[in-house]
């Protein structure tokens, strides 16, 4: 229940509820010691328009602001923001959180960072070296790479993907070549420049989280093998795994299968900070951790574990992807795009991603990275997207919580997948936790029958991450998508399970005392639970 809780406040959070705004010839008394009263101006002095702060403190904190430009040059406003009732704004992680979570309703803001002085009338520094915020000069690559240089810590204190003064470059179409390099300047443009009636609709069923005993009856449900797609093939969907609690022998049924196996980390630490700011050892310990278990303990030998989903979908910033570039992964899937008029497709970091980095506090890499992004469509959760005003989309299916009956999730089916076929044919994202599915046995059929209906078509698929990517490498039109051999691979699933009774293992490990918990292999017992220091559970420190 925790992690439905927590998308539900991630979800509060980014919908920002109900905004006013004032214009910024406005003077506010704020609260200090001594109550000064400021203009909006004033406020908003050097504060980015992100950021949102409190007018005054007290017991309820459920009110803060941010700054609003109007245009470049505009006068600042005040954008009035209210948790619901129950809820209050936490000012350190800049979301919404039950009362009893938030801590520091006695602040006005978060503590200010230093900032270096990259834009200034006349040039601080000689060459390419830049100022701290002291005014002292050093080398421009020394900004922005993970270690404070400077005596204030300025130059890591401006990384966005905006800020960055090492920043990747925008798109640039004649050196970003297909296979290997994907990008456009709005991220909305087909591959091989294809017409939208030439692509294929793909459709990505993704599930995040353990598997085991809870879920596996689902999915041999939704994936029993009768469901095909036009080439013959049985549909597919990419499972991001978890490591505690899994049954591996159940993950190694499902690669048999021709299901794609991701990872999703070792310990699902509820930390938001933990994984938005962890250091390159966290991430390598986390992430390549987890696929040396998967591989080890599934028996998965061909190297197809080359995708990760961060936990909460908090995202690493530039140590996750020098990460994943050194230990081989392709891609990632943890970056949403916000909803708008039209989807987005995947793209390399190889240039600069063509959309904000979406959600409060998310650290999206700044840098250039030979790496996928398998970027989150929000999808628009409105029941009558003809009729109801607009609302905020939603990245994860069970994050939109106005979905309360099996006729509305259908709809919901239905109109996002026609928001895609219908314009760009970006592919579609159908991203789950399992359980949401397991507690609404209705949804469940409701799934079923989209995705009998929609197999139907010729140019509709239902396929893995990694399949999206091959598709995109190397473009093939609809009448030709039969024979692509990319996606006959493990087209038809042949033979019996490797082990119809696994061992159960009960092991334990100095990383968690005073718990002895069950692994479940086709492969023989470890000597201890394999956690972050020990994947392998031979008891030695890999990392």
């Amino acid at each position: 229940m925790r992690s439905v809780r927590s998308l539900f406040l991630q979800w509060i959070a980014s919908v920002l509820f109900l905004t006013t705004v004032t214009e910024g010839s406005s003077r506010w008394k704020r609260q200090t010691s001594n109550d000064i009263t400021v203009t909006t101006e004033a406020l908003c002095k050097g504060r980015d328009t992100e950021e949102y702060f409190r007018l005054t403190v007290g017991d309820d904190c459920r009110d803060v602001v941010r700054c609003d430009r109007s245009g470049r040059s505009g006068p600042s406003r005040l954008a009035a923001v209210r948790c619901p009732n129950s809820l209050a704004f936490d000012i350190d992680r800049q979301v919404c959180d039950w009362k009893s979570k938030v801590t520091n309703c006695d602040r006005l803001e978060k503590p200010r960072k230093v900032k270096p002085l990259l834009v200034t009338d006349e040039p601080l520094c000689s060459g390419s070296d830049l100022a701290c915020g002291n005014g002292v000069c050093l080398n421009r690559e020394l900004f922005c790479d993970g270690k404070p240089d400077c005596e204030d810590s300025s130059d890591e204190n401006s990384c966005s993907v905006d800020e960055d003064p090492n920043r990747s470059p925008p798109c640039d179409k004649s050196q970003c070549v297909l296979p290997d390099c994907f990008c456009s300047t709005d991220g909305t443009r087909i591959p091989g420049d294809l017409i939208p009636t030439q692509a294929p609709q793909m459709i990505t069923i993704t599930f995040s989280g353990a598997i085991n005993i809870d879920n596996v009856d689902l999915y041999q449900e939704i994936f029993n093998g009768e469901r095909k797609n036009p080439n013959g093939c049985q549909v597919k969907a990419t499972f991001f795994t978890s490591h505690k609690y899994t049954n591996y022998s159940a993950v190694q049924e499902l690669h048999r299968k021709g299901h794609e196996i991701a990872v999703f980390s070792i310990t699902n630490k509820e930390s938001r900070d933990y994984w938005s700011h962890g250091t390159y050892d966290d991430w390598l310990a986390e992430m390549a951790g987890a696929r040396l278990i998967i591989e080890r303990f599934a028996n998965i030998t061909d190297n197809s574990i080359i995708g990760l989903r961060a936990p909460y979908l908090r995202v690493g910033g530039n140590a996750q992807f020098d990460m994943m570039n050194d230990q081989f992964f392709i891609y990632d899937a943890s970056i949403t795009a916000a909803l708008g008029k039209y989807p987005l497709w995947p793209y390399t970091l190889y240039f600069r991603m063509p959309h904000k980095c979406h959600g409060n506090g998310q650290n999206c890499p700044s840098r250039s990275h030979p790496v996928w992004e398998m970027v989150m469509n929000e999808m628009d959760r409105r029941d009558d997207p003809e009729f109801d005003e607009g609302l905020s989309g939603c990245h994860y299916v069970d994050s939109c919580t106005n979905i309360r009956t099996p006729k509305q999730f259908g709809r919901f089916l239905e109109h996002n997948f026609r928001r895609h076929y219908e314009t760009n044919r970006a592919p579609l994202g159908l991203h789950f936790h399992a359980s949401w599915l397991e507690g609404n046995k209705n949804f469940k059929k409701e799934l079923i029958n989209f995705i009998q209906s929609k197999s139907g078509n010729p140019d509709v698929y239902f396929v893995t991450m990694l399949q999206v990517i091959q598709w995109m490498q190397t473009p093939t039109e609809v009448p030709a998508l039969r024979d692509f051999p990319e996606w006959k691979e493990k087209c038809d699933v042949k033979g019996l399970p490797f082990c119809s009774l696994p061992n159960t293992c009960p092991v334990r490990t100095k990383e968690i005392p005073d718990e002895t918990l069950s692994l479940f292999t086709c492969m023989d017992c470890p000597r201890n639970y394999p956690w972050l220091l020990d994947p392998t559970g031979d008891g030695l420190d890999l990392f």
